[in-house]
């Protein structure tokens, strides 16, 4: 009972966190273009990966797309930190990894209303 609490907690926030990146990206705000403009990405490009992410924290919400939603949350978030460590930046690629590492936890821990397996 506890687990599925604790759980639903983290997805509802790995859920706001992918909503807010993703729509920020989706727009293409200010601190986004300064990040992903030093990896050269077009505003079209950003726009891509925000509709990712978005779709991403979206698919998290059910049961049924529960792990694809998951799936594409990290690896939009190991693109991130791959860029990071091509630029040689730790601290921006030590940021991500709690995110990837809660939807690796949230896997694992599975949806709190799917079937149990």
């Amino acid at each position: 009972m506890y687990i599925k609490i604790i759980n639903s907690i983290l997805i509802l926030t790995a859920v706001f966190m992918g909503l807010k990146q993703g729509w920020a990206m989706l727009t293409v705000q200010p601190n986004m273009l300064q990040l992903f403009g030093k990896w050269h990405f077009s505003r079209t490009g950003i726009m891509i990966t925000g509709a990712v992410t978005l779709i991403s924290a979206v698919l998290i919400l059910f049961p049924r797309t529960f792990v694809w939603g998951n799936f594409l949350m990290a690896a939009s978030i190991l693109f991130i930190t791959c860029f990071h460590l091509w630029d040689k930046d730790l601290k921006g690629a030590a940021i991500e990894l709690p995110f990837l590492l809660l939807n690796l936890l949230i896997i694992f821990l599975q949806h709190p209303l799917g079937k149990p397996h």
